[in-house]
């Protein structure tokens, strides 16, 4: 077992999983998928269309006949890395098809990488299967390929992402996201309500509700209602939560701005029908470095919002992600985001230093923060971030936590809290007594011992 990193980048998806068998002479495609939880859900529905049409997933390079590498575009050094996985695909298979965010740029990749297949843009999915045929034509087994039991997943079997919408609607000048993959496009309520259900009754014990603004879920439907289970629900974040906290899962929340409306999420985790979580993007604090991004500058009141939260639903945790280093980032806004970072007590945070990204309106503007001082402060801001998490944690000893166990091994049983998303946030971890647990479980622990990011107790 190991403890939470405290500088885990804040924007990556779990490690995809495959442990499904192939059949002798069944055509496989390896699958690489880097970047955010919604690049992972779009490779899990690439994969699963595959699947019904009779290939195998291989986990590893020599296995497959072609390799399908999903990139990530949304910072110059997840650019980078896409560009270093399609090389990596390409010495070790040769036969290597693109998709994903930096996919919209395909001149940028083949003048990399010449030699692939093809390049499709993020959730192009009849691209991708269309490139994958003309690779590697499919020679399904109608009586066992065709009908697949259930969808892939990546993940591991108790936890699934549920991406509710795609694209967003904001125009922050640091973000190309809207320009890679559109404006705001919802999923009708009942599509999303349906794929939960599925999941849950294939033995999904959480379900982790992404999109790129979930706040905004049903704006661009303009909430209309879709028939559900003998009535209606609204394409609506509160009435979808409802919903979705009714399946006996855990509900969590990821990328939830601060609109007024989500005051009305509060009641519903007041009441356990979702996890008391928020996982919020303040990324700054200062009136000015947030004008500069074209984003709402209202840090003052998003404090009283805080306070109203925490207010009716005193377990509340809650995660944000911040920027360091933005363009013109004086040290006096700087200060302004640790005072107020003192003041708003965010239980989990994660932290970017500013990046050039090709495309970005960011790039124009002046007084660039030099890198030497980018790095002094996001040091301070950790700092200040981890100390924060230590106290909170302190505080949690000897309580009685509900935690899911995430994997047992020889050593113990790592879990995690309603107060830890998988991946991003801490760890409980249980070194005694373990026995019996599996992967899903979900069990009281009393909390014994505390870290700067994890904790550690004996079932109660």
């Amino acid at each position: 077992m190991s403890q939470n990193p405290p500088n885990l980048r804040p924007d990556l998806a779990p490690k995809a999983r495959f442990d499904e068998p192939r059949r002798e002479g069944q055509p496989t495609i390896g699958m690489v998928s880097l970047g955010c939880p919604k690049a992972l859900v779009d490779s899990e529905r690439i994969l699963t269309r595959l699947r019904a049409e009779g290939y195998a997933i291989s986990a590893d390079y020599a296995g497959a006949d072609a390799v399908i590498v999903n990139t990530c575009g949304f910072l110059d050094s997840a650019k980078a890395e896409s560009l270093e996985a399609i090389g990596e695909a390409l010495r070790e298979n040769g036969r290597v098809i693109v998709t994903g965010c930096l996919g919209a740029e395909p001149d940028y990749i083949t003048g990399a990488h010449p030699k692939v297949l093809a390049v499709t843009g993020p959730h192009q999915y009849e691209q991708v299967l269309d490139a994958v045929h003309g690779a590697v034509p499919a020679r399904p087994d109608p009586f066992i390929d065709l009908l697949p039991a259930s969808a892939v997943s990546l993940t591991p079997r108790h936890y699934s992402y549920l991406k509710i919408s795609e694209g967003c609607n904001h125009k922050c000048k640091f973000c190309i996201i809207p320009d890679m993959r559109g404006l705001l496009q919802s999923r009708p309520a009942h599509a999303v309500l349906r794929e939960a259900e599925k999941l849950v009754q294939a033995g999904v014990r959480e379900l982790l509700v992404i999109s790129q603004d979930t706040s905004a879920y049903g704006v661009d439907r303009k909430h209309d209602a879709s028939p559900w289970k003998g009535g209606e629900v609204r394409s609506h974040i509160t009435d979808l939560a409802r919903e979705l906290g009714s399946l006996g899962a855990w509900v969590r929340l990821h990328y939830v701005y601060p609109y007024p409306h989500v005051r009305n999420l509060i009641p519903l985790m007041a009441e356990g029908l979702v996890l008391p979580y928020l996982d919020i993007p303040f990324q700054h604090a200062d009136p000015g470095v947030l004008r500069r991004m074209a984003r709402p500058a209202a840090a003052a009141k998003t404090l009283d919002e805080i306070a109203a939260w925490r207010r009716d639903c005193p377990d509340i945790t809650l995660r944000s992600t911040f920027i360091v280093g933005y363009p013109g980032e004086t040290e006096a806004e700087f200060q302004t985001l640790l005072d107020w970072m003192y003041e708003a007590q965010l239980d989990r945070v994660g932290c970017f230093q500013y990046e050039n990204v090709a495309g970005a309106r960011s790039n124009a503007l002046p007084d660039h923060v030099p890198a030497e001082v980018k790095q002094e402060r996001w040091d301070r801001f950790m700092e200040k971030a981890q100390a924060i998490s230590e106290a909170k944690l302190a505080a949690k000893l000897g309580r009685t936590v509900q935690v899911i166990v995430d994997e047992v091994d020889a050593e113990g049983a790592t879990c995690r809290t309603m107060a830890d998303a998988p991946e991003i946030d801490g760890n409980l971890f249980i070194d005694a007594g373990f026995e019996g647990l599996k992967p899903g479980d979900i069990l009281p622990v009393t909390v014994e011992e505390a870290g700067e990011y994890d904790l550690w107790g004996s079932r109660a």
